[in-house]
């Protein structure tokens, strides 16, 4: 971390506490803590549901607001998965398994304590990260042309099959049909209109605040309707969140290891909070002298995966910001807002935009101060929200979404567009389709083309520019890797069967001659 890394911070902190962004940086994890607690209402549902109501905001107010629920989410998700084994939140699930287990024995005030100090820990730790890291990676990144930047959306897309759920082959025709989607409009360099199907209202592209909306707002209340409410009843009143000293002697080297292994998964493009929990858990288990109390009641189970979660939620901009490259769906989703806020995704905002790009790291610093605050005093708010029936809250989102949209382009013709992707988003969650594969594409893909048909008017044609450019050239390498690691485990499941089946025969035979 240099010095000019501090003095942008610097910076940044007299963006962030500007009476406008410091409130809206407080409304952001207020709403990230409450969608994490609430069952089947997670950030990307809400972040999308609230594309439309940036509009009128600074696109730095705007961008802290979003990011706020982003990271708020990974503190509210571990109230729900504690006290009802419920996760709000994908990354909650394993805290579940411990923290639920405290809970019944009486120690949910210990769990829900220590999951917040380890985030609000593994939160700062992670913006530091982020602070050290981003200058370096922007300055390379400034040396990038078109063939290498083409090679790198191609690394996220690939890099997004790694922790994409529901199969592969699914994975890779969610990409496909987004990049479809992303193609929809007039050409930029012909002026043609491609896909509109003779519809005047697409010929300006598919509206990525509707795709969203639909995908993931209207798409997951049909599911929540369909499967019914998480209405339960507490296990026990909590007053508080304070752990004991014990809990805390027990804990900080787990939320030391789980930050570290948080941060660095949150860097890498596909990689996200729920991985990040998944390892540290993994990594405390193994190197615990008695892995037989994980999953009964251990305190490391909750503390460690709670804060690489919370560290990867920070360091997941990095890509963002320094790239132009989003590691999953909550990042394509902010990738979404700054498009329509004017900003491209990439080296440029740092230079461009620095009381951007420094007052949203600074508000993350702000922010979870305030999230451990909130965590340790206000439990009690979160328990009684737990008890509000979803019956009234789904109409609520319902017409925020509807108005959201409407005032988009003022078209009912984008409602309506909207209510067909909750369907389709609908199908995808029955047939175990991950609809995250395909923001990405859809966000990725105009980059993609662009990127490839300027480098290829840059060469003349010239194809093998890509595997000449050194960066391109090592960026299609890793892509290659991904994909033969994904390849592998199938093949060598496949050749195991089919190397059992063909000995079987023959065992079968020599048994029978010894007969």
């Amino acid at each position: 971390m240099d010095f000019s890394a501090f003095a942008g911070l610097w910076g940044g902190f007299a963006v962030a506490i500007q009476p406008v962004n410091l409130l809206l940086c407080f409304v952001g994890v207020v709403l990230g803590t409450l969608v994490g607690v609430l069952p089947g209402v997670g950030p990307v549902v809400t972040i999308s549901l609230l594309l439309p109501l940036t509009f009128g905001l600074d696109p730095v107010a705007a961008l802290i607001m979003l990011a706020g629920i982003y990271y708020g989410a990974q503190y509210g998700g571990s109230t729900t998965a504690i006290l009802l084994k419920l996760p709000g939140e994908t990354s909650a699930v394993l805290t579940c398994l411990d923290g639920h287990a405290m809970a019944k024995q009486g120690r949910a005030a210990s769990a829900l304590g220590v999951s917040a100090i380890g985030s609000f820990v593994a939160g700062v730790f992670g913006t530091l990260v982020v602070v050290a890291l981003a200058p370096v990676l922007v300055a390379a990144a400034l040396k990038f042309g078109p063939a290498d930047y083409f090679s790198l959306m191609l690394v996220g897309l690939v890099a997004s099959l790694l922790v994409a759920q529901g199969g592969t082959l699914k994975a890779i025709a969610m990409i496909f049909a987004g990049l479809l989607l992303g193609i929809v409009g007039t050409d930029v360099y012909t002026g043609i209109a491609r896909f509109s199907f003779g519809q005047p209202e697409l010929r300006d592209g598919i509206n990525f605040v509707v795709v969203a909306m639909g995908l993931f707002g209207f798409g997951e209340i049909i599911a929540n309707l369909e499967q019914g409410t998480a209405d339960g009843k507490l296990a026990q009143k909590v007053k508080n969140a304070f752990p004991t000293r014990q809990d805390l002697r027990d804990s900080w080297k787990p939320i030391v290891r789980g930050s570290g292994i948080g941060a660095a998964l949150g860097v890498l493009p596909g990689a996200g909070a729920a991985v990040g929990a998944f390892a540290a858990y993994t990594l405390e288990k193994k190197i615990s002298r008695t892995p037989q109390r994980f999953g009964h009641g251990a305190i490391e189970g909750v503390a460690a995966p709670e804060a690489a979660n919370n560290a990867a939620a920070q360091t997941n901009f990095i890509p963002l910001l320094t790239l132009g490259l989003p590691s999953g769906a909550v990042m394509a989703l902010m990738a979404g807002a700054m498009m329509i806020h004017g900003i491209a995704p990439g080296p440029d905002v740092m230079t461009t935009r620095p009381e951007l790009f420094w007052g949203l790291i600074a508000s993350m610093l702000i922010g979870n101060a305030l999230l451990l605050f909130l965590n340790l005093n206000l439990i009690r708010l979160w328990v009684r929200v737990l008890q509000v029936p979803y019956s009234l809250l789904f109409p609520l989102i319902l017409l925020l979404c509807s108005i959201g949209i409407y005032s988009l382009n003022n078209s009912v013709y984008d409602v309506g567009l909207a209510a067909l992707f909750g369907v389709v988003g609908y199908f995808f969650i029955k047939t175990g389709c991950e609809p995250a594969p395909l923001l990405m594409g859809f966000i990725l893909g105009p980059m993609l083309e662009e990127n490839l048909r300027r480098a290829l008017v840059l060469s003349r044609g010239d194809a093998t520019v890509f595997v000449t450019n050194p960066i391109s050239a090592t960026l299609l390498a890793v892509a290659v890797l991904i994909v033969a690691a994904l390849a592998w485990r199938p093949a060598a499941d496949f050749l195991r069967k089919s190397s059992g089946s063909a000995e079987t025969p023959a065992a079968i035979a020599s048994q029978d001659h010894g007969a």
